[in-house]
């Protein structure tokens, strides 16, 4: 698989410190041309739950070949390597604390254990002194093999899934975006399968919703909406009305990360 130069960031690092220009200065000083995408910086400390979903739902969209820096919770252990995966045609470079099974709907096969050593005996900041390093080399046309050997798997986190029967399906808050969105764990596909076009209700606590909308603009601003997006996951949200500005879902409808959205199918249902 040929690299295509693109290196992508995604950290808790935050921009108040020096950590990610130093991890950038790193990169181009091995590799002047890089091309460096910050993805975000602005994940919770050690959230490898949100990191996962956001770098779940955009890396396919990077050009194939394109390499992925994972700076959450990257510190390595004896049970805790550090990786290179290889997976739909995407390198991701980061530490086995168990965001890699969440990071795609399979398991992955090409995986490798990083293998190099660090030019400092500071094991403080494996971001900047081992992953730039094998990145600079897959984007090179380097192989993970030169750098790493390979491992049978992943660590393995477990969460939530929905539960379902004929009659509902239940699942649970699983991301809250800036404007207070509520993404669920309630797949497109999931609904069609059990609703099968019957009449629902989409409750939870303070909220109730009965038809799905294809855009933000179907409701009335400061309305509830729910619709499917681009990730393909159900969400609940308030059209303009934004979190931290005195609205979104989240704040208005008092529902925060794993509470609980049900979704009712009924034929009889008005």
């Amino acid at each position: 698989m040929e690299s295509s130069g693109i290196i992508t960031l995604v950290s808790d690092m935050g921009h108040n410190d020096y950590y990610v220009a130093a991890v950038k200065g790193t990169i181009l000083s091995q590799l002047s041309d890089a091309k460096i995408v910050d993805i975000t910086h602005q994940i919770p400390p050690f959230d490898i739950f949100k990191t996962a979903f956001i770098l779940k739902n955009c890396y396919k969209n990077f050009p194939k070949g394109s390499i992925h820096i994972i700076g959450v919770n990257p510190e390595i252990s004896v049970d805790t390597p550090h990786l290179v995966v290889k997976h739909n045609e995407h390198f991701f470079i980061g530490a086995d604390n168990g965001i890699f099974s969440l990071l795609f709907d399979e398991i992955p096969t090409d995986v490798y254990e990083i293998n190099i050593k660090q030019d400092t005996d500071d094991l403080t900041f494996p971001v900047k002194d081992i992953f730039t390093k094998v990145a600079c080399h897959l984007a090179r046309g380097g192989t993970p093999e030169l750098v790493s050997r390979r491992k049978e798997s992943v660590r393995q986190v477990i969460t939530y899934q929905p539960v379902f029967d004929d009659k509902s399906i239940r699942g649970s808050v699983i991301y809250i975006d800036g404007y207070g969105n509520l993404i669920t764990n309630i797949t497109q596909a999931m609904f069609k399968n059990v609703g099968r076009g019957r009449a629902f209700s989409i409750h939870s606590r303070r909220i109730q919703i009965f038809e799905l909308s294809k855009k933000y603009g179907d409701v009335s601003e400061g309305d509830p909406l729910a619709l499917f997006t681009s990730s393909g996951y159900l969400e609940i949200a308030m059209n303009r009305a934004v979190e931290g500005a005195g609205g979104g879902a989240s704040k208005l409808f008092g529902i925060n990360i794993n509470d609980t959205i049900v979704v009712e199918f009924n034929d009889n249902l008005l």
